[in-house]
């Protein structure tokens, strides 16, 4: 994949939704707007932006989960994002399913702060961490950015947020890519 064809998933599918009350472009602009805010780092403002192109990859994410199918959409998109960025890009995309459910174990109250699409797609994603993996989720270099990742995910679902337009974040993620693909 090249950052013509990337960005272009917007254009093709960022209108569509799979249960929020945003769309899939609403949602990746107020993630990056989010950790931009925040002060974050370039790699990891583009991994807000792009933590949920997996959906906008996948044939039909609403029917899988309608199908109650985990669609793995941060393996689809970590594995099609590692051609154009590094590890501090794909890597918190990868992991910020794993961060829901690690929070879901080790922070009271954060079960009730996800969406009602998060609750169910959580159930497929194999529910709350027991103590042994979230152990061995805090000793993944990249935790703590997935953390943060997933704190942005459940923030960015707010109909009618006000944020940079998509080529402002496209700059920051150009400035990104891996050395061979500039």
């Amino acid at each position: 994949m090249d950052i013509e064809t990337l960005f272009g998933l917007f254009d093709a599918k960022g209108a569509e939704s799979y249960g929020e009350s945003v769309t899939q472009i609403e949602h990746a602009l107020q993630c990056a707007h989010l950790a931009e805010a925040e002060g974050a780092s370039g790699a990891l403002v583009t991994a807000a932006l792009l933590h949920d192109v997996g959906h906008l990859l996948h044939r039909d994410t609403r029917a899988a989960y309608e199908r109650a199918v985990d669609d793995r959409h941060e393996a689809l998109a970590a594995k099609a994002l590692a051609g154009l960025f590094g590890p501090e890009v794909c890597e918190p995309i990868r992991l910020h399913v794993d961060a829901k459910r690690y929070l879901c174990l080790r922070e009271p109250g954060y079960f009730g702060s996800l969406s009602p699409t998060s609750v169910m797609t959580l159930r497929l994603q194999g529910g709350p961490m027991d103590a042994a993996e979230a152990d061995a989720f805090e000793r993944d270099p990249h935790f703590e950015d997935a953390v943060r990742l997933r704190r942005w995910d459940e923030g960015g679902k707010v109909p009618d947020r006000a944020t940079p337009a998509l080529a402002h974040f496209r700059a920051i993620a150009e400035r990104c890519l891996a050395p061979t693909d500039r």
